[in-house]
C-alpha cells in the first residue's frame, strides 16, 4: 500500500472462529494516521450471531412442550385420585414429553453457546430417549385400551397394576439403551460422510430408528383396528339384547371411531414424514427439509396432552380445583378405565 503525504490509513479484517458452524465476525479496523503520535484507534464493530430461524422455532416449541406437560405431570402426582394404570401411563407420556421439550432447549444451547462433542452426544442422545419413550409410551397405551375392551372383567386387578409397572420399566430401559447410542459410537463426529439429516446421529442409527417407528406405528394401527371390532361387536350385542340399535350406542361407537382415526391419523402426520425422510435422504438434502418433516414431529409432543390428558374428565376436574381453588359441590373424582378416554 502507498503512502501518501496528507496521511494514510489501514483496515485489517479478522474472522473469529468457528463454534458450532455459525460465525460470530467481528471486524478490527485500525487508523493510523502519519505524523500523530496517539496510538492507532481500535473500532469493534459485531455482526451479530448468524441464528437460524428454524433452530429458534424448535427452541421455543420445546419451552411450549415443556410447560404444558409439567402441567399434566404435576397434576397427576399431587392428584391421589389419579392413580389407575391408565393415568401411569399417561403421566410417564407426559414425562417423556418434558424430557423432549428440554432436550430440545438444550440442543439450542448447545449448537450456539457451547463447541464440545460430549455435550452435543449427550443433548442427541437426550433427545433420542425422549422422542422414543414418547411413542413407546403411545404403544403403551394403545395397548392398555385394548386390554381394558379384551379383558374388561379383570382389568382393574394387581395383576395389571405389576403388568403396567412392569411395561413402563422395560419402555424406558430400551428408550435409554437407544439414547445411549450414540455416545457409544454411532455418531458420526469423526467422519462427517457418515452423519444422516439429524447430526451426529449417523445414517445407520437414524435408519434403525426410522424402521423401529414404522414398526410401531404398524402396531399401533392394528390394535386400534382391533379396538373398533370390539367396539362394534359391543354395540351388536347391545342392539340383539334390545332388538334395535340404540341411538346413545350408535352415537358411543361413532364418536369412539372418530377418536380413534383422529388420534391415528395425527400420529401418522406428524411422524411419518420424519421417519420416511430420514430412511432417504441425507446430508446433501437441502437443510430445510430436514426442518420442514421434524417440526411437526415435536409438535406432537404439544398435542399428546391433549389427546391423552386434558380430555379425560377426571383431568380436566383437577385442572379446575387447582386453577380455581374451589369444589364445586358435584365435584367428584373416581377412577375411569382407557375405555373412557
Amino acid at each position: 500500500m502507498e503512502a501518501r503525504a496528507d496521511g494514510s490509513s489501514a483496515v485489517i479484517h479478522s474472522h473469529a472462529p468457528t463454534m458450532s458452524n455459525h460465525l460470530l465476525n467481528s471486524t478490527l479496523l485500525f487508523s493510523a494516521s502519519e505524523g500523530r503520535n496517539d496510538s492507532p484507534a481500535l473500532t469493534v464493530e459485531p455482526r451479530g450471531v448468524s441464528v437460524s430461524p428454524w433452530d429458534v422455532a424448535l427452541c421455543v416449541t420445546g419451552t411450549l412442550v415443556s410447560c404444558e406437560n409439567a402441567v399434566v405431570l404435576a397434576l397427576i402426582v399431587y392428584t391421589p385420585t389419579l392413580r389407575a394404570p391408565m393415568f401411569v401411563l399417561i403421566g410417564s407420556l407426559a414425562f417423556a414429553d418434558l424430557l423432549a421439550g428440554l432436550g430440545l432447549i438444550l440442543n439450542f444451547v448447545v449448537t450456539y453457546m457451547l463447541d464440545d462433542s460430549w455435550t452435543t452426544l449427550f443433548s442427541a442422545g437426550l433427545l433420542i430417549t425422549a422422542f422414543s419413550a414418547s411413542v413407546l409410551n403411545i404403544l403403551a397405551i394403545t395397548v392398555d385400551r385394548y386390554l381394558s375392551l379384551y379383558n374388561a372383567l379383570t382389568y382393574h386387578t394387581e395383576r395389571t397394576v405389576t403388568f403396567t409397572y412392569a411395561t413402563l420399566l422395560l419402555m424406558w430401559l430400551t428408550s435409554a439403551a437407544l439414547g445411549s447410542l450414540p455416545v457409544l459410537g454411532w455418531n458420526c463426529l469423526e467422519d462427517e460422510s457418515t452423519c444422516s439429516i439429524c447430526r451426529p446421529v449417523n445414517k445407520n442409527n437414524a435408519a434403525a430408528l426410522a424402521v423401529s417407528f414404522l414398526l410401531i406405528f404398524a402396531l399401533i394401527l392394528q390394535l386400534y383396528l382391533q379396538i373398533c371390532k370390539i367396539a362394534f361387536r359391543h354395540a351388536q350385542q347391545i342392539a340383539v339384547q334390545h332388538h334395535f340399535m340404540t341411538t346413545s350406542s350408535a352415537n358411543f361407537t361413532t364418536k369412539g371411531v372418530s377418536t380413534l382415526s383422529a388420534i391415528l391419523g395425527t400420529f401418522a402426520l406428524c411422524w411419518v414424514p420424519f421417519a420416511m425422510y430420514s430412511l432417504v435422504a441425507d446430508t446433501g438434502y437441502p437443510v430445510v427439509y430436514t426442518y420442514a418433516t421434524v417440526l411437526p414431529a415435536i409438535c406432537h409432543s404439544f398435542i399428546n396432552p391433549v389427546i391423552y390428558a386434558f380430555r379425560n374428565p377426571d383431568i380436566q376436574r383437577s385442572l379446575r380445583l387447582a386453577c380455581c381453588a374451589c369444589m364445586p359441590p358435584s365435584f367428584t373424582l373416581r377412577p375411569r378405565t382407557p375405555s373412557d378416554v
